[in-house]
């Protein structure tokens, strides 16, 4: 039996658990809280983060990450982005020496522009082929629930790739491999900037014309950038690209298109950021995508505008008035 450290015990971590475990994997869940690890062990569900959700019974919780990590065969990093690198480095002699790696996050690190899966192999000295990622449509929630979806794991090695398909397939769960980390990484960290800007623009009382613009306009601007670093262009098209784009962009369980919507209202980032213990990962990153995009002299109109909103204090109404105006070309 697969056994699976999960670190961070959010709405996705806690959700991936149970899909671990409901794949036939052991699972130990590990919270930095002792009072939420107590809370999930005694009652069987996250009530923080997922409540309502009865977790199996080969799901453990604890706040003790030795304990979590002691003879894992997979660790699922489902940390927020920015605190990965702090998180890691306390872990890192604690991980099982062949551990696979893998990353449930979408961010980009700030200062450096590294990619999660760069991160990981920078402070724990592990090649990249032990190191793989997860993204696609994948709204905590829905699948919690066990609404059918589907993900794709990206590793440069194809063998632990598809150890990992096997490991976190169930009958409402489906994921496809795919080696390009690249690509996957970067169609998950840039569309939670594309569903901010689709959420302002919710806020602001636009309707489906102008999220599809958005959406695809987004994709273009996350392919422009891939392509430029070395993802491939079919990824694009998608799980990773696409259709987690359309999810995030889309449904109001996303937590970047409900901050956005929020910031359109007229609430500030301070204020919506009191309103809620979510991370809106593209809140963040934004800049951190921008840095990457102008390194590599890559345009990304959709990107320069949700980062002025949400750090350079212009209003969502003048983001929307100057992506219009932007001068006239082919597509």
């Amino acid at each position: 039996m697969t056994r699976a450290a999960v670190l961070g015990a959010g709405s996705w971590g806690t959700t991936f658990a149970k899909v671990l475990a409901d794949a036939g994997c052991e699972v130990m869940l590990h919270a930095r809280r002792p009072e939420l690890a107590k809370s999930i062990a005694e009652d069987g569900e996250n009530r923080e983060y997922l409540p309502g959700i009865r977790l199996p019974a080969s799901v453990r919780a604890t706040a003790d990450a030795a304990e979590a990590l002691l003879d894992a065969d997979v660790v699922v990093l489902a940390v927020p982005s920015q605190s990965l690198r702090d998180n890691l480095t306390g872990w890192a002699p604690l991980l099982p020496a062949d551990a696979t790696l893998l990353s449930l996050m979408k961010g980009i690190e700030l200062g450096t522009t590294k990619r999660m899966s760069e991160v990981i192999c920078e402070v724990t000295g592990a090649g990249p082929d032990r190191v793989a990622v997860l993204s696609g449509p994948n709204l905590a929630r829905e699948i919690a629930e066990e609404q059918p979806a589907a993900t794709v794991i990206a590793c440069t090695d194809t063998a632990r790739a598809e150890a990992l398909q096997a490991a976190c397939h169930t009958p409402y769960f489906r994921p496809y491999t795919n080696p390009d980390v690249i690509g996957c990484e970067l169609g998950g960290a840039v569309k939670n900037v594309i569903a901010l800007a689709c959420g302002i623009a919710e806020g602001l009382g636009f309707g489906d014309n102008t999220r599809a613009s958005l959406i695809t306009r987004g994709l273009a601007e996350t392919a422009r950038l891939g392509l430029v670093l070395g993802g491939e262009l079919t990824t694009f098209a998608g799980l990773a690209g696409m259709g987690d784009l359309v999810a995030t962009c889309s449904s109001p369980l996303s937590r970047n298109r409900t901050f956005g919507e929020k910031l359109g209202r007229g609430m500030t980032v301070a204020q919506v950021q009191e309103s809620t213990r979510q991370t809106a990962e593209g809140v963040k990153s934004c800049r951190s995508v921008l840095d990457l995009a102008r390194a590599h002299d890559v345009y990304v109109p959709l990107t320069e505008a949700v980062v002025r909103v949400c750090h350079e204090g212009e209003a969502p109404a003048q983001m929307v008035k100057e992506i219009m105006s932007r001068e006239a070309k082919p597509e």
